[in-house]
């Protein structure tokens, strides 16, 4: 891990670099032969990629109500429980969200927004180094609050052609039936584009590695929408000299475990914890599984030291975490000063891992700076909004000469005339 102390604010673009973003070309051409490729080839194509990729020959990409059915024989009920568990939670804090709005604006002017959900969705759930039930929680239970009529769910199969049960599982729990077994670029492009047996959907929501993230980017210029970018993921950390070392060590950790494209920043005014984190780190290393991949994700990781707790959340608002920690004596004084980040977890009781899992919020987030601009994954991700308005003859007398002056004035006399003639009619 690189250690950077007191850097002058000129280094802060530079301290914000993600991993490998240096790859950035190579990614775009990969990314843009693979959905040309699947976009003229269709079903051929995919299978072809899974093949090269995960070393699964498929026959059909349709997972069948057999393998549905059968995957909830091989999860256990403990999972089962935490599963529920978890989707309780979600569905709870997503339902909160749904809202109309209805305003008389001036008597007799009524005006109305209400949510209408997109049609048709496609949510991609990664596979790669864990199967990640967890995602088609946090993208299914949304989408049929929301009430999306076709919810399409894609997320790869291991070499002998078989879904994680675990996820088949959560897909039957959230009411999600349409699954296909393709991961990676090639997924994203069958749902922008369709192929014989993948429909194509109106929206793609989920999170990836680079190639899905650059795919989504790319079929969301002019083809299909997206959620957002959502890359490789990333946690900053702020703490104090009172944060327990071991907890700030676990959450490095736990980020690392995402993969090797994966950051973890600490910011401190700490030197303490800057000299322990290390030593925490490496304790901790030697009990977990995954160490040779979390070293890759730790190599590109940082630890600054800044002067105040002010500076420091100005290099966190710029930095624009998916992930942010505050694990601080004065911890929603700071949070009351966050105006950049995917989803904050305050205190020293609130690990990434609750979001990413059971709490209720969603862990689709926002990465590599585009939480300046985008929110994550919720409710209102899977609905558009429409507003009506209704005039009643109070409502023309209220507003109506309002109306014709402002489109005289733009000299659009039609739109004058549309509403004279309403006021014509109701002084007859």
């Amino acid at each position: 891990m690189e250690i950077i102390k007191y850097p002058s604010r000129n280094t802060w673009d530079d301290l914000s670099q993600r991993a490998l973003a240096d790859k950035a070309n190579e990614v775009k051409a990969i990314v843009a032969d693979i959905i040309s490729n699947v976009a003229n080839r269709g079903d051929e194509a995919v299978k072809e990629y899974e093949q090269r990729f995960t070393g699964a020959t498929l026959t059909s990409l349709a997972v069948s109500k057999e393998e549905i059915d059968e995957a909830a024989s091989l999860v256990s009920e403990e999972l089962k429980e935490a599963i529920e568990t978890a989707r309780k939670n979600i569905e709870s804090f997503h339902k909160a969200q749904a809202t109309e709005v209805v305003v008389e604006t001036a008597p007799g002017v009524k005006c109305i927004q209400r949510q209408v959900p997109i049609a048709k969705v496609g949510l991609y759930v990664p596979g790669g180094n864990s199967p990640l039930f967890s995602t088609v929680l946090m993208l299914a239970v949304p989408a049929v609050i929301a009430g999306c009529k076709e919810i399409v769910l894609c997320t790869p199969a291991s070499k002998d052609g078989k879904v994680h049960p675990a996820i088949l599982y959560a897909a039957s729990v959230a009411s999600v039936s349409q699954i296909y077994k393709t991961g990676g670029a090639q997924a994203i492009a069958a749902m922008a584009y369709g192929t014989e047996t993948i429909p194509a959907v109106y929206k793609i929501f989920g999170p990836g590695n680079r190639f899905v993230t650059e795919a989504k980017r790319q079929v969301s210029e002019g083809k299909v929408s997206i959620d957002m970018p959502a890359g490789p993921s990333e946690v900053l950390v702020i703490a104090d000299e009172c944060a327990n070392a071991a907890f700030v060590a676990s959450d490095f950790l736990s980020q690392a475990e995402h993969g090797p494209d994966s950051q973890s920043i600490l910011v401190t005014t700490s030197e303490q914890l800057l000299e322990q984190l290390p030593i925490e780190i490496e304790n901790l290393l030697q009990v977990l599984p995954r160490r040779e991949m979390m070293e890759k994700s730790l190599s590109h990781s940082r630890m600054i030291l800044l002067s105040n707790d002010d500076e420091v959340m100005e290099f966190s608002n710029h930095y624009a975490p998916e992930h942010l920690i505050i694990n601080h004596s004065n911890a929603w004084d700071l949070a009351a000063k966050v105006t950049n980040a995917g989803s904050v977890f305050v205190g020293p009781y609130s690990p990434e891992s609750a979001g990413d899992y059971a709490s209720g919020t969603n862990h689709t987030l926002p990465t590599s700076g585009y939480a300046r601009t985008y929110s994550g994954v919720n409710l209102d991700s899977f609905t558009k909004k429409i507003t009506f308005q209704e005039l009643t003859p109070q409502g023309i007398a209220s507003i109506g000469r309002a109306v014709e002056v402002m489109a005289e004035n733009e000299d659009l006399f039609a739109h004058k005339m549309a509403m004279t003639l309403r006021i014509e009619s109701l002084n007859k």
